[in-house]
């Protein structure tokens, strides 16, 4: 008699792997929140793991602006932008945005990922270059592979290295066209892109640049502009020159948008896939993502809260002696080393009252386990005295101090 088949066999093998190997995720909706403290099951956690770094997700005014349009607008536009889910409020998003960016013209995508795979797609494709940060997101990972461009991954903001690669082009006679891509800010380290000598590179090799500032935007550079906006203007106007930034970080809403010249969103339009074939953003989303903006340019000492806290815990952990890696910003690793040790002390991090999250491989290399220490300019001082009281105590009971 033949054995019935048991076709989802591949999927209960890679599960058990990734259980034996400490790297098993689960959905936790009982820890989902942005607020600075959760209130689970009678007890509070202070959050260390959301990117709302603002702590704007909650915020009365972009709540008040999302209930405005839900009743006028409704909940979803029922179609992508090229047919008729493009309204005035997406319209005002992206003027908006232009104007915050200094930019010229601004695109709303649905979500980073998004975002990222639909402009490198649709700036090169077979027979182009890449040259990719070795520490970059996963979505630009991914929108490389999806190009089908040659990709070469260079080491971490190493801008020699890139130089070599260009010139090394230059010498093999590529005739396509040549993209740089990186992070502005890297979100599982903390540090950032040498980005002025990257516009420089791009200039004399007259190579595009992309650069994504998800978790800069809001967070660092005059008024939460991001890192480009801290270059020089003329370093600025390169016309090679794209960045990318998201809503669903410190603007506390959902989606994300590319700037740079009118005729680059003028072609995205017309050639980025992921943006031509999706249900345009909810009204509601955009009202949203609107306050936001208007709280930002009303309130830019959030900016310097944020990151006055930041350096306050970082420099805390440093003191007691934990590796926070390379980081000068809001996002603040904890480097432990394996998988088993990282989920260790999630776990006791969290009895003890702190929820920062375990980071594994794949997102990190082998080896490179931490904790992710997400600040936010809602957190205090005493919040944050507390969490250092909980990293020692856990941190002396593993024998990682």
């Amino acid at each position: 008699m033949m054995q019935e088949g048991r076709p989802l066999d591949f999927m209960r093998a890679r599960l058990q792997t990734l259980q034996e190997a400490q790297l098993y995720r689960r959905l936790r909706p009982e820890l989902g929140s942005s607020e600075p403290w959760l209130e689970r099951d009678g007890r509070r956690l202070l959050n260390l793991s959301s990117n709302n770094y603002l702590g704007l997700a909650d915020h009365p005014a972009l709540k008040a602006a999302a209930r405005q349009v839900l009743e006028r607008w409704g909940c979803g536009m029922g179609s992508s932008r090229l047919i008729a889910g493009s309204s005035a409020l997406h319209a005002e998003l992206e003027a908006r945005l232009a104007r915050f960016k200094g930019s010229e013209s601004a695109l709303v995508f649905n979500s980073g990922y998004v975002a990222n795979l639909g402009i490198i797609t649709a700036l090169v494709g077979p027979g182009d270059l890449i040259l990719s940060d070795a520490l970059n997101h996963a979505s630009i990972i991914d929108g490389c592979r999806l190009s089908r461009a040659t990709c070469k991954v260079y080491p971490h903001a190493d801008s020699a290295a890139v130089a070599r690669l260009l010139a090394e082009a230059r010498r093999n006679g590529h005739s396509g066209k040549t993209l740089v891509v990186t992070d502005s800010l890297f979100s599982m380290d903390g540090d950032v892109a040498p980005l002025e000598e990257l516009v420089d590179l791009c200039r004399q090799h007259g190579a595009l640049l992309l650069v994504d500032e998800a978790h800069a935007t809001g967070c660092l550079g005059p008024g939460g502009r991001g890192l480009l906006a801290d270059l020089d203007e003329e370093v600025r106007a390169y016309e090679g020159l794209i960045a990318v930034g998201t809503l669903s970080k410190a603007l506390g809403s959902f989606g994300a948008f590319v700037v740079g010249p009118a005729l680059l969103t003028d072609y995205l339009i017309n050639v980025a896939r992921p943006f031509i074939f999706t249900t345009a953003l909810p009204p509601p989303v955009v009202a949203a993502s609107l306050a936001a903006l208007t709280l930002l340019e009303e309130q830019p000492m959030l900016v310097e809260r944020l990151q006055a806290n930041a350096a306050y815990l970082r420099q805390g952990l440093q003191a007691l002696g934990f590796n926070t890696l390379a980081s000068s910003t809001h996002i603040v690793p904890v480097l432990v080393g394996e998988a088993s040790q990282a989920l260790e002390m999630a776990a006791r991090l969290q009895e003890a009252g702190v929820l920062a999250v375990a980071i594994r491989p794949p997102t990190v290399p082998a080896g490179m386990a931490r904790i992710r220490a997400s600040v936010m300019a809602v957190h205090t001082r005493s919040d944050l005295d507390f969490a250092l009281e909980a990293f020692e105590r856990v941190g002396r009971e593993l024998r990682l101090l």
